[in-house]
């Protein structure tokens, strides 16, 4: 019954995958329309760092989404602590989670400026219903990669525990 239960789920979350799979396939195409009219508009050096930042926004959402998973397990490691956890671990779980809430901070920074960057360069050729599109086209395609990554991890997960209880069924 629960291997059922995981396995309709599991269904339940390929079918929004899917889903979000088509919506970032739209998503892109509007990207290619956007691009296009960028590369109209601006001289080659502004469309190259247009399309620099366009082409980075994945990875960039990627690593902060990283950061952000990896500060978390150590926030939770360090809810744990008690009297028994020696004064060592300690020490390395602040300083472990002070680096990475570090580099969030400079994963959000980096992502911030090459938009501002990028916005400023586009607010001076495109009108305000254009600049409005590429905003929103920014905002949907980050929107898409985060759930398709969360979809994923999720997936992933109750594959694991399907198999993990096929495997314990005689």
């Amino acid at each position: 019954e629960l291997i059922s239960t995981l396995r309709s789920k599991l269904q339940t979350l390929w079918e929004e995958r899917e889903l979000v799979l088509s919506e970032a396939r739209e998503c892109a195409e509007r990207g290619e329309e956007l691009e296009a009219m960028v590369q109209d508009v601006c001289k080659p050096n502004e469309f190259e760092r247009y399309m620099m930042f366009i082409g980075d926004l994945e990875k960039v959402v990627s690593l902060l989404l990283c950061l952000s998973s990896r500060l978390a397990r150590v926030q939770n490691a360090m809810r744990r602590i008690d009297g028994n956890t020696d004064a060592e671990e300690k020490q390395s779980l602040n300083e472990r989670h002070k680096l990475l809430s570090r580099q969030r901070e400079d994963a959000k920074d980096l992502k911030e400026n090459r938009k501002r960057v990028v916005s400023g360069i586009l607010a001076k050729y495109l009108t305000d219903q254009q600049l409005q599109d590429y905003r929103r086209f920014v905002q949907v395609k980050t929107f898409l990669l985060i759930e398709q990554k969360d979809l994923e991890e999720q997936i992933k997960f109750f594959e694991e525990q399907v198999e993990n209880l096929e495997r314990s069924i005689p």
